[in-house]
This record gives structure tokens, sequence and C-alpha cells, in this order.
């Protein structure tokens, strides 16, 4: 059975030498082009989802994306509450969950793939 969902996880600082929500967003943006018909889903976990709050550039672009059909933007509560974020700061269309880590084993289990960012 071939899925149809794919996860791709970013976790971490999102400084160097890590990837960066603006890394996560082009990956997510060539995996749109390369398979249209699979709902995308980026897990952003860790401090880097900082970068999914307020007036920042990579925040108007994870919103642009969360907008098309197929694809979700999640960030990790737990992560926004360790970084201070309020969830009411969150780029529009940015959905929450309540732990990542839960949510992609519960997302692996019922057949999506998964790619660690």
């Amino acid at each position: 059975m071939e899925t149809t969902d794919l996860i791709l996880h970013l976790a971490g600082p999102g400084a160097q030498p890590f990837p960066d929500l603006a890394a996560a967003l082009r990956v997510a943006a060539n995996a749109r082009a390369e398979l249209p018909g699979v709902r995308l889903e980026v897990v952003v976990q860790g401090p880097v989802v900082a970068q999914l709050a307020g007036d920042a550039h990579n925040a108007a672009e994870a919103s642009a994306l969360a907008a098309e059909d197929g694809v979700t933007i999640t960030a990790c509560r737990n992560s926004l509450r360790s970084a201070g974020i309020d969830e009411a700061s969150l780029a529009a269309g940015v959905a929450v969950v309540p732990a990542a880590v839960a949510h992609l084993a519960r997302r692996q289990f019922n057949g999506a793939a998964y790619i660690r960012i």
C-alpha cells in the first residue's frame, strides 16, 4: 500500500549549522512540486518554533504554504511553552499539537512517510 501522507520534521535550534524554518519550507515546496497528490505536513519542534511567530518573513512563508490545499504546518505546544511563545502569535494557518513526539508517532503508525530535515 502506497502512502499519500508525507511528514517533514524540523527540530532543533534553527541556527547554523542546523536547518531553519526557511530551509524546511524550501524542502516542503520541492516535495509539493514533485509529489502533487501527497498530503504534506511540516512538523516544527524545539526552539525553531519561534520562527513561526510574529511578523518574520519565514512566518509569512509558512502561512502561505499552509494555505495550499493538502499542506499543514504544525507546531509543538510543548516547544512553544518552552520558548515562551503564545499560540496566538503564530502565523495564520499554523496548527498546534500537544506534543510533537506523540503526534509524529501516531502519524507514522497510520502509514505516513517520515523525513527528518
